[in-house]
């Protein structure tokens, strides 16, 4: 695959040198700040992103930018009618904006908040668990995750997605909430609480708490490299399945449609 980088941080710079070791070629990295950058563009200039694209000759796109410059990206990004893989998290109030400029334009962009394949079999134990424990009054449940002091959203899209897998094992959570507790809080709600410190790569933690124990089931990434590798995977598998038809474009994807 001949991939454009979109965000050339410490992210997409590991997954440039993934994408090398298996085989592709990197033949764009857009960036607003990053010096070593093929492009060079000013904050909010999708035009420019689009056109750093565009010019590269890409079969795709992997976009690991900033939540405050990815739907300006995506909006961008979209026209031109290469595949992107997303990663960039904090814009899912956007998600049916982008759905619908993917079905005007028939761009395709298939989103993650996490392209670890042990995070995505997590999720799946998680939910399972949660399924478990939701027969038994006495057990309480909550998520906490903790990343690095750059990262700028929280909580993060894991953790987000952590808790909608337990909300749909456990049909009694139907109320999450991401702030602190300024009182009690009643059994529907789920308590999503996050730390941000140092140079944490990502680690999540779901409690399962009863008067007599607690259960704790946790999710430790070891360095970047686990997203950074998932993310051309995907890439990889969403071009082979548009190519053979199994999926269309001008969608919006998940991780499911393609893994």
């Amino acid at each position: 695959m001949r991939i454009a980088l979109v965000g050339y941080g410490k992210m997409g710079h590991m997954i440039a040198s993934c994408a090398r070791s298996m085989g592709h070629e990197v033949v764009a990295t857009v960036d607003v700040a990053a010096e070593d950058a093929s492009a060079l563009v000013a904050a909010g200039d999708g035009a420019a992103v689009a056109e750093a694209v565009r010019s590269s000759g890409a079969d795709g796109v992997i976009e690991f930018s900033h939540p405050s410059a990815v739907v300006g990206n995506l909006n961008a990004l979209l026209p031109l009618g290469v595949p992107v893989v997303c990663g960039t998290t904090g814009w899912a109030a956007h998600e049916g904006e982008i759905a619908a400029r993917a079905a005007q334009t028939g761009g395709t962009v298939m989103r993650s908040s996490n392209f670890s394949i042990g995070v995505n079999l997590f999720y799946r134990i998680v939910e399972e668990a949660a399924r478990l424990f939701a027969g038994y009054a006495e057990y309480d449940v909550a998520v906490w995750e903790m990343h690095h002091d750059q990262k700028a959203d929280s909580p993060s899209g894991t953790a987000l997605e952590i808790a909608r897998r337990v909300m749909a094992g456990n049909p009694a959570k139907t109320d999450m909430v991401t702030d602190a507790f300024h009182e009690r809080p009643r059994a529907s709600e789920l308590h999503v609480s996050s730390t941000r410190c140092g140079k944490v790569p990502g680690t999540h933690t779901v409690f399962f708490d009863g008067t007599a124990d607690t259960i704790e089931l946790t999710h430790r990434a070891r360095s970047r490299e686990g997203f950074a590798r998932g993310s051309v995977v995907a890439l990889e598998r969403l071009l082979a399945k548009l190519g053979d038809g199994s999926l269309a474009r001008g969608k919006l994807y998940g991780m499911s449609d393609v893994f």
